[in-house]
């Protein structure tokens, strides 16, 4: 078979600039949804499968480690088979994949299903980056960013909105369901207005490489995922998963260290200061954006008693400051410093945390939809420049491999972000009841004549219900203490700003053939 590229379309994608854009970006949102769409539902498909919440719980884990362990795949599979090739794949996978997620009748089922939604889902996020970075001149870089930003930002914020609305109107399975149109869509339009790229017949693979970081993505993301429910290193399971992948991501380091000829991982990527800067704001932006979207709904439904409706609605329009403030980056990001634009993109972030850790229970919905106003303000000043400026020194021939190791660290910081928050969320309850306990004298007769009736202490159920409304307040205050902590985050990123090199204004032209070297 000759090194040449398959028959496409007349259809140039230049041409049809906005086709383009609007097949990759069904295709974008619809796998970043799937990110948080099934949350809400978890307790009912649960109930409907005569599940667990444990198990129910690996409906989850089962996409995002099927996910990890494939999203480095994507720069050699484009480079050996195409790109066009692997994405229409890719979506015809993922779309079969959703039909059966909701027509599983058991745990198994549809645990299966949820793996293979994950390994035909992770290339479509990079490669619609790398599509919308070929499709535009260099100079369009930054409204092309902007665009498909939202679909990235978006997805996870309306996800559990969605999610609830599907569950509580019609089923849980129509929370996969819903792909389908959206799939067969995205498909017809990618076969039509994208050209198919260059193929490397000779492309060689380095299999031991893709092996053990599989194995290392793999077992990290099962420790992050499983450690709380499994209380961390008092489960063998959570401990032998870290060893396992310590011990891959080490055999990976040397295998690449000392390889001569065809590696997994281009190191080549390593070499560029941007994009290595970038890959850590960037695992930064996932951290702060997932880590808050797990934390905002308990925080509101279980302690504030706000309905799961009413919940979604008062989180809603950070969606809305994301859109607004990445059309804004996307217009303006080309004509300034964009470094500029990621600083008041992390200010606005940590300033919004920081009116989070001030909210009580007698907070009303108008500051809390303001502060997740400013947060999405923050991250989508953060995402569109961040993004051009982490590619805007990258050889356009390292694209496929960037944008999936860039689409990879969001991944792994939003796992690392929700474990760490919801361990300290769990920790820190415990040690606030502990503290809050001390102070509460029950054989003082002022404090049992300030007591609501409820509280009788002469009875059992008094008592219960004192020490839950003392849980329920220390819960709050460990809540504040994750989102002080993510502001602090937050702030430290700044000075990684300095690391980045100021984006050169000369056009490069767009490129159709990359593969992995």
């Amino acid at each position: 078979m000759a090194t040449t590229a398959l028959a496409a379309p007349a259809a140039d994608p230049a041409k049809h600039r906005m086709l383009v854009t609007a097949a990759i970006m069904l295709a974008t949102i619809m796998q970043t949804l799937d990110s948080t769409i099934a949350n809400v539902a978890l307790p009912h498909m649960a109930g409907a499968l005569s599940a667990s919440q444990d198990q129910a719980s690996w409906v989850l884990t089962s996409y995002i480690v099927a996910a990890a362990i494939t999203t480095p795949l994507t720069g050699w599979l484009t480079g050996r088979f195409g790109r066009k090739r692997i994405f229409l794949i890719s979506v015809v996978g993922f779309t079969v994949a959703s039909a059966l997620c909701g027509l599983s009748n058991s745990l198994t089922e549809i645990v299966l299903a949820r793996l293979l939604q994950g390994v035909f889902g992770a290339a479509l996020v990079p490669l619609s980056q790398a599509i919308m970075l070929d499709t535009n001149p260099k100079e369009k870089h930054a409204q092309a960013m902007a665009i498909w930003g939202m679909g990235v930002m978006l997805g996870p914020i309306l996800g559990p909105t969605l999610g609830g609305w599907l569950t509580d109107n019609f089923s849980w399975r129509w929370v996969f369901f819903v792909n389908i149109p959206v799939g067969i869509v995205s498909f017809i339009g990618i076969q039509l207005y994208i050209r198919e790229t260059a193929i490397q017949t000779k492309l060689k693979f380095d299999v031991y490489g893709c092996i053990s970081l599989s194995l290392a993505i793999g077992l990290l993301q099962m420790f992050l995922d499983r450690g709380e429910l499994l209380d961390w290193f008092s489960s063998t399971e959570i401990v032998l998963e870290l060893v396992g992948a310590v011990v891959s991501f080490a055999f990976f380091i040397a295998l690449t260290a000392t390889a001569r000829g065809v590696s997994f991982f281009n190191v080549q990527l390593l070499k560029d200061r941007n994009f290595v800067t970038g890959l850590t704001l960037y695992f930064m932006v996932g951290l702060l954006l997932y880590a808050t979207r797990a934390l905002l709904p308990p925080l509101l439904q279980s302690l504030m008693g706000y309905p799961v409706v009413t919940a979604g609605l008062v989180i809603g329009p950070s969606g809305i400051g994301t859109m607004l403030s990445m059309m804004l980056a996307g217009r303006y990001a080309a004509r300034m410093d964009a470094r500029s634009l990621i600083g008041l993109g992390f200010a606005l972030t940590a300033f919004s945390l920081w009116q989070m850790s001030g909210f009580s229970f007698d907070t009303q919905p108008s500051d809390i939809v303001w502060s997740g106003f400013i947060q999405g303000l923050g991250l989508g000043f953060v995402s569109v420049p961040l993004t051009t400026m982490t590619f805007s020194t990258l050889n356009p021939i390292y694209r496929p491999d960037g944008t999936s190791i860039y689409s990879l660290s969001r991944n792994i910081g939003s796992s690392i972000g929700i474990s760490v928050m919801q361990t300290l969320l769990t920790r820190n309850t415990a040690s606030f009841h502990a503290q809050m306990v001390e102070h509460v004298n029950l054989a003082s007769p002022a404090v049992q004549a300030g007591l609501p009736a409820i509280y009788n202490l002469a009875t059992p159920q008094g008592l219960a219900a004192l020490n839950n409304e003392v849980t329920r307040q220390a819960s709050f205050l460990a809540y504040l203490n994750d989102f002080k902590i993510m502001m602090a985050v937050t702030l430290l990123a700044l000075p990684l700003l300095l690391l980045m090199r100021k984006q050169s204004r000369a056009s490069t032209p767009p490129v159709e053939a990359h593969a992995m070297e």
